[in-house]
């Protein structure tokens, strides 16, 4: 089994190197160049929504692990500090829904399985997993 950790801090310009490592890793895993895609996507979606979606601030960092084995990819993006304390400049998360928000549909209908929760410190997380061998469902 592969194993990688980035610990990445919580200012939203990171993203976008966020979501190229990822799909350079799942290409590497041998994904074909759309689940490539769906991942970058869900990943994006899913630091988006660690690292700030409902709070006043930026997380200060956030992580991102990754297990590869057999075709698959397990994902976990996780808030492993608590505090938000980078502000945002335009605020654009505060009003954000709670329930029902367009990232976490796009997640769940790009990933196989998805797992939203708070570890034992009540920290958000957000498990992904990938199946390079599965067929798409629709």
């Amino acid at each position: 089994m592969d194993k990688l950790k980035l610990v990445v801090p919580g200012k939203p310009a990171y993203l976008t190197g966020m979501r190229l490592f990822i799909g350079s890793v799942a290409a590497t895993a041998g994904f074909d160049i759309e689940k490539c895609e769906d991942i970058k996507t869900a990943v994006g979606e899913a630091c988006k929504n660690v690292a700030c979606h409902g709070v006043e601030g930026f997380t200060d960092e956030y992580e991102v692990k990754c297990e590869i084995e057999d075709g698959l990819m397990e994902i976990t993006v996780a808030d492993i500090c608590g505090r938000h304390s980078l502000e945002k400049i335009a605020k654009p998360c505060l009003n954000c829904p709670k329930e029902g928000d367009l990232g976490i549909f796009v997640i769940k209908s790009l990933m196989d399985a998805v797992e939203f929760g708070k570890d034992e410190n009540g920290y958000k997380y957000i498990k992904m997993t990938k199946n390079a061998n599965v067929s798409e469902r629709f």
